[in-house]
């Protein structure tokens, strides 16, 4: 029943709610990084599979600017990752704006992390079912390693959270997910922080924005 339906009624809530309460917040870090880019402006949109694999914008700040070289190419990620960014990153605050994901219906509250629309068809049939449910803000995952995991273990934790999706485990998710950002544990800053690509037995890079939480 939770999982069915009380649990988008408590997304809805929690995140108009928070969403209201973080409104100066999210109005400051807009016009922060609206300057720290340097005209780049301050979200990052890119389509993402929701649940049953449908597609759906994610929002996010921007942490990075869009300066190019000579040659009009973009400059080294770490040359672009403004003071601003990798302290709203090391904050977690560019996960954000995806309230109003969750607003929308797109996203939860708690659920496996979007990834990559070039994912899908790589996925076994076993991973695959990561997209049973709404993708989250915060996971499973994500308060077991996050950054460090490798990307089959990732996915064994993204299935687990489909089977055992409780009221009790998302209020544990969400304890740990404020424990470790209050300890910014596996917390990165830089732009090289991908998990292992081990037994997949494929290589996609992610936008230099995501390259950081994936």
């Amino acid at each position: 029943m939770y999982k069915h339906f009380f649990k988008r009624f408590f997304d809805f809530f929690l995140s108009l709610i928070a969403l209201i309460c973080l409104s100066p917040l999210l109005l400051v870090v807009t016009i922060w990084l609206h300057y720290a880019n340097k005209g780049a402006g301050a979200f990052f949109f890119q389509e993402r599979p929701g649940k049953d694999a449908k597609v759906f914008k994610v929002i996010k700040f921007k942490t990075m600017t869009d300066e190019r070289d000579a040659d009009g190419k973009l400059l080294p990620d770490a040359q672009r990752l403004t003071k601003v960014g990798r302290l709203v990153r090391s904050l977690s605050l560019d996960e954000l704006p995806q309230l109003f994901n969750v607003l929308k219906g797109d996203m939860a509250l708690i659920g496996p992390r979007p990834l990559l629309v070039s994912f899908l068809p790589l996925y076994t049939e076993e991973q695959a079912r990561r997209h049973e449910v709404r993708p989250g803000i915060t996971g499973w995952a994500q308060v077991h390693g996050r950054n460090l995991l490798k990307l089959s273990k990732k996915f064994e934790y993204d299935v687990w959270y489909v089977d055992h999706c409780s009221f009790i485990v998302d209020l544990k998710i969400i304890y740990l997910t404020i424990v470790n950002i209050i300890r910014r544990k596996d917390v990165g800053e830089g732009g090289a922080n991908m998990p292992e690509v081990d037994d997949l037995n494929f290589h996609i890079r992610l936008h230099p924005e995501e390259q950081v939480k994936p």
